[in-house]
């Protein structure tokens, strides 16, 4: 008689306790899965991820000391096999693109996580890919969008902070209409109709963060 395969092993890395309940829980009621560890910040998650090697690795995005982006790539980095979800409420095309490039196998969004989640980790283990359905499209809408430059995203960052373009100018040493031509071609890229709205879409999207 055949033994039964072994569990998956999964770390999980969330700095909100209730999702981290949430998610023992749904691993609870599946006999395929162990829940091996939890991190709250990612510097741990790498500490975690050396102590235990799971098979499966869930990883929030915004979290205190070490971003989830930064801890993918130090674990990929130093264990590149490990197989990371991206487990996050950020839909963003930017953030999606940043998550597969540092190495991430799959970007799910929270709201998903009592209908796709388990299927996806089964999937991630066998080796398969997976983006949600929201991720998918915005992918797909901004697939063909002209891209900000650096130094209009640089702009960008200092039109959510509040500042006039005089005072932008005055920081970056350019010309006043240097700055007004660069905040043009931003709104034009965003397809926004203002500053402010174009500091929304770009957080959003996952170009800017606050």
């Amino acid at each position: 008689m055949s033994e039964a395969p072994a569990a998956i092993r999964i770390l999980t890395v969330d700095d909100h306790p209730l999702i981290r309940e949430g998610i023992a829980r749904l691993m609870a009621g599946e006999p395929d899965m162990q829940l091996v560890a939890e991190a709250d910040n990612g510097r741990d998650a790498v500490q975690q991820f050396r102590a235990h090697r799971p098979d499966i690795t869930l990883m929030d995005l915004q979290m205190p000391e070490m971003t989830g982006l930064d801890a993918i790539i130090a674990i990929r980095g130093e264990f590149p096999e490990a197989r990371i979800i991206v487990l996050t409420t950020y839909p963003g095309d930017v953030h999606v693109l940043r998550a597969l490039k540092a190495g991430a196998q799959a970007y799910l969004l929270k709201t998903t996580l009592n209908t796709e989640l388990r299927q996806t980790i089964r999937a991630v283990h066998t080796g398969r890919k997976s983006l949600s359905a929201e991720a998918s499209y915005q992918l797909a809408e901004h697939a063909t969008d002209d891209a900000l430059t650096a130094a209009e995203i640089r702009v960008l960052r200092l039109i959510a902070e509040g500042k006039a373009n005089k005072e932008i100018a005055a920081g970056l040493r350019l010309s006043e209409e240097t700055v007004k031509g660069q905040v043009s071609k931003i709104l034009s890229k965003l397809g926004a109709s203002d500053r402010t709205h174009a500091v929304v879409i770009g957080l959003r999207r996952g170009i800017i963060d606050l």
